[in-house]
């Protein structure tokens, strides 16, 4: 394994962050990190990366402890975290070659690795730009170009096109699947499209918890239940659901209803008597695909 977390706790003050969160990451795999905004995910990232330090547990990063050896894991790791730290009156090649001094390049391989991330970034025709003069997406660019200077085994993203526009968005994506073909890379997002479009495994984390871990064909296809939504134009008493036949409820909204149940048809008709007797206004009855999205709101709905 790449990357092994076992059994990681971090509290800050009274607050539990992280309870006893394991997962690992193969080489060759993109795994998804998933969970709500507060679930911890940053906070797992910034241990596996060596900036914080767990409470509990362990992580190893090709079997080296990462709090015990931080030089060592931290020559392995590549890492963009959520708000991308770059200096913004530095040229594009300038910030780089100090980077990669950072992490002990010198002469000839610096000068090929910066050469070597700026075409592999798209970052060429911006390389006499200030950092500070270049777009959203470009910065990303930039700061992804950073994680990989000094050619880690391993990287971790996150939230890598938070606040891009839907091209820089496909133009980064498409970046991070050329970059993570000979990688182990981590990406950490709350954006369920990143995670169907990039990912072979999700983790997902719910309250600092780890609910649900497989690779992603294997979380689609095992989710028995289906998902029928419901929606009207008045809002539904909880007592004149209280009999239907459904397993689990959730209400995004005060007048929509998603049922996960046993017998979609047998719900369907149930729903149709009610709208009856109960003089509802429907608008809509429909099956929900089971997307990751509807099994990401099933795991993390309070």
């Amino acid at each position: 394994m790449s990357i092994e977390i076992h059994q990681v706790s971090k509290k800050f003050g009274q607050q539990q962050v992280l309870q006893q969160v394991s997962f690992q990451a193969k080489p060759g795999q993109v795994l998804g990190f998933l969970g709500p905004n507060g679930a911890g995910k940053s906070t797992t990232m910034k241990i596996l990366t060596g900036y914080l330090t767990a409470d509990e547990g362990e992580v190893l990063v090709k079997g080296i402890s990462v709090a015990r050896y931080p030089k060592i894991s931290s020559k392995l790791i590549g890492y963009l975290p959520e708000h991308n730290p770059l200096y913004p009156d530095m040229y594009i090649p300038e910030f780089l070659r100090f980077v990669g001094g950072l992490y002990r390049l010198r002469g000839r391989d610096l000068a090929q690795r910066v050469q070597t991330v700026m075409e592999q970034c798209g970052l060429m025709p911006e390389r006499k730009k200030k950092i500070g003069l270049l777009s959203k997406g470009f910065k990303q660019r930039v700061g992804l170009a950073k994680s990989l200077v000094h050619d880690p085994e391993i990287i971790v993203l996150d939230e890598p096109t938070s606040g891009l526009d839907p091209n820089q968005l496909v133009e980064i994506r498409q970046l991070i699947k050329n970059v993570s073909r000979d990688k182990t890379l981590i990406l950490s997002t709350h954006i369920m499209q990143e995670v169907e479009a990039l990912c072979d495994k999700v983790v997902i984390i719910h309250k600092g918890r780890v609910v649900a871990q497989d690779l992603l064909e294997h979380l689609k296809s095992g989710q028995e239940e289906s998902q029928l939504v419901f929606e009207s134009e008045e809002t539904l008493a909880p007592e004149w659901l209280e009999d239907l036949s459904y397993s689990k409820l959730s209400r995004p909204n005060p007048t929509t209803c998603v049922f996960s149940c046993p017998d979609s048809k047998k719900l369907r008709l149930e729903l149709m008597r009610l709208v009856q007797e109960r003089n509802v206004n429907l608008v809509s009855i429909r099956q929900q695909e089971n997307n990751l999205e509807s099994i990401f709101h099933q795991l993390t709905q309070h």
